[in-house]
């Protein structure tokens, strides 16, 4: 039973990092039609009506069990933990969608998934020495960056949009790090609520002082806002906080880091986009380190 339950929410992971890497090319598609504020509101927004939906759906459950909880649960804990994740996570999506209308799906799959990397070795600053195997990968990583993003250019230097998205790397290092430190303490569906009910509203206001919305720029990117909205942000972050119950923190992280392999993927089945042999190498070096990062180390 218990190695059923380990495939189930492996696999669970797996279709996530799906959802998550064709999402970059819902994105792409999206950003030749509005600003990157405005598809953020938008697909957050989607993310929020789906999210209390299924907190309506979760309580019907629990009071026909005879459960009679508060509907929001630690509501102090969870105003300050949303807020502070969903400051965080607006910066990371709104630098990845800035980004990614300059830039290929596999391009801005596989930068962002540096975070895997960086996660680690942000663990310096919270007491944490990263062993030997890190720093390679770092500097594996490093190397694969360059090939993706710098090999055969006359200049030797990132495009705004590659900016964007090393940036957003940086970014989702500290919002994975914030939901680490309030998800125990909450429950996961009503943070993924909270911090995604203040990427709306930051993503709203940002959308009107910059960008100049129009019913026709929704109507048409309203597939690649939906797919983002409820499968992404909706559905796959749900899936997450599902598959990671009681999975092997390192089968979880390999599972999700696909989302680089799926972005490259989707990216050429769907929008016919091509990389170099020098580009699809910085992509296998980067992937390497990104799942060499979370292999365990061996103990003596």
């Amino acid at each position: 039973m218990e190695n059923k339950n380990q495939l189930r929410n492996t696999l669970l992971l797996v279709f996530a990092a799906l959802i998550w890497g064709t999402a970059f090319v819902a994105q792409s598609v999206g950003s030749g039609y509005m600003g990157p504020y405005t598809f953020l509101a938008g697909r957050s927004w989607l993310a929020c009506a789906f999210l209390l939906g299924l907190m309506g759906v979760r309580r019907v459950g629990q009071h026909r069990k005879g459960v009679r909880l508060p509907f929001w649960l630690h509501g102090k804990t969870l105003v300050i933990g949303g807020t502070l994740c969903g400051v965080v996570l607006f910066a990371a999506l709104a630098a990845q969608q800035i980004g990614i209308g300059t830039t290929s799906a596999a391009k801005a799959g596989f930068m962002t998934a540096l975070y895997v990397v960086l996660v680690p070795v942000c663990g310096i600053f919270l007491g944490k020495r990263p062993g030997p195997k890190l720093w390679v990968c770092v500097a594996v990583s490093v190397v694969g960056l360059y090939l993706l993003c710098l090999a055969g250019r006359d200049t030797h230097s990132l495009t705004g949009g590659e900016w964007q998205l090393l940036l957003c790397a940086f970014v989702f290092t500290l919002q994975i790090l914030l939901v680490n430190h309030f998800s125990p303490r909450l429950d996961g569906i009503q943070l993924s609520f909270a911090q995604f009910f203040t990427v709306s509203v930051l993503s709203t206001v940002f959308m009107f002082a910059f960008e100049h919305p129009t019913p026709q720029q929704f109507a048409g990117a309203a597939v690649s806002v939906l797919y983002c909205g409820i499968m992404s942000s909706g559905v796959a972050y749900t899936l997450q906080i599902v598959g990671q119950r009681e999975l092997d923190p390192t089968i979880a992280s390999l599972a999700m880091c696909l989302e680089s392999v799926f972005s490259a993927l989707a990216g050429w089945i769907i929008l016919g986009q091509t990389l170099s042999g020098t580009e699809l190498a910085g992509c296998v070096l980067m992937f390497a380190a990104i799942v060499a990062s979370q292999l365990p180390d061996k103990r003596r």
